[in-house]
């Protein structure tokens, strides 16, 4: 019973780590459960740290399932985003500061697969749960000089491509999205293209599960016919709600109570530079569990 009570203490903590670290909720799940097999299987009086040696079997696990992760993404049909999550919820690991509210952004995960998967670890073990490099090299079994020089070089990626800030004025964005989902809905291109930044970008992940679109959308113009041709054509059976995802705020797009799809607004100022849509279903069954557990209806079934 104590070896119960001390993974289900570690566990969300467990599943934060490998989140970040896969990008993929049902595949952290599949990790952390994984490593609970190791830790049933394993002598607890031998082991000085469980947290230790739990963050150390599961980084490991997680390495693992990155190799076979990367070369399925290699075919994955059109732009390949996370798993969104519910950042409220408890069960999913801390969110709490700044550092750990970023590191699970969408647009940084979407970064980190830019990296290898040893530079990954390194990345999400330092900056989002504060491991020193002594403790990250006795992790991934390297020497702290690599363990630098492994951090340096992901962080040298991330500052080359730096994600979106994460978003903390919830009303100021709601304010800008009424607006922009509004202009959408009206198919005014003009407003829309008031509202979006120069360079906006909007990606859609329909996995070939769904109608998306299989390529960016880049540059104001473009971006805003875009959406006025998506959110006009399902406008009338569409309803969008607000959720804390990724960190963030983000549209829940509903049809008769089903999540259709998540939609990730980034914005500077009040300009819109970045859309990520997630519609694959298979990537909506996570939060959609989530939504049941709190108490909203659930739409998918497996």
């Amino acid at each position: 019973m104590t070896a119960v009570i001390t993974f289900e203490e570690q566990r969300p903590r467990l599943f934060g780590l490998a989140y970040r670290m896969l990008g993929s909720a049902q595949d952290a799940e599949d990790a952390v459960q994984d490593a609970w097999l190791r830790w049933a299987g394993a002598v607890h009086a031998q082991i000085e740290s469980p947290a230790a040696w739990l963050t150390t079997a599961l980084t490991r696990l997680c390495l693992t399932r990155l190799t076979s992760a990367r070369a399925r993404r290699e075919t994955y049909v059109g732009p390949w985003l996370p798993e969104p999550i519910l950042t409220t919820d408890p069960a999913v690991g801390p969110a709490e500061s700044a550092a750990q509210r970023e590191s699970v952004s969408v647009a940084l995960l979407v970064t980190l697969e830019r990296l290898t998967p040893v530079e990954r670890a390194v990345y999400v073990l330092r900056e989002a749960f504060g491991y020193s490099h002594a403790e990250v090299a006795a992790i991934l079994e390297v020497t702290e000089a690599n363990s630098r020089q492994l951090h340096t070089r992901a962080r040298r990626h991330v500052a080359a491509e730096p994600p979106a800030p994460v978003e903390t004025d919830a009303a100021a964005w709601g304010a800008l999205v009424q607006r922009f989902l509004g202009a959408a809905r009206e198919g005014d291109i003009q407003e829309l293209e008031t509202l979006l930044a120069a360079d906006a970008a909007a990606w859609s992940d329909g996995g070939g599960k769904v109608s998306a679109a299989r390529r960016p959308v880049h540059g104001r113009s473009e971006v805003a016919r875009f959406l006025a041709g998506i959110l006009g054509r399902f406008a009338s059976d569409v309803t969008g709600t607000v959720a804390e995802v990724n960190g963030s705020p983000a549209v829940l797009g509903r049809r008769a109570g089903v999540v259709m799809s998540v939609v990730v607004v980034e914005r500077t100022g009040e300009q819109v530079t970045g859309l990520r849509f997630v519609m694959n279903p298979e990537k909506l069954e996570f939060l959609d569990r989530q939504l049941s557990r709190f108490g909203e209806p659930s739409g998918h079934t497996s």
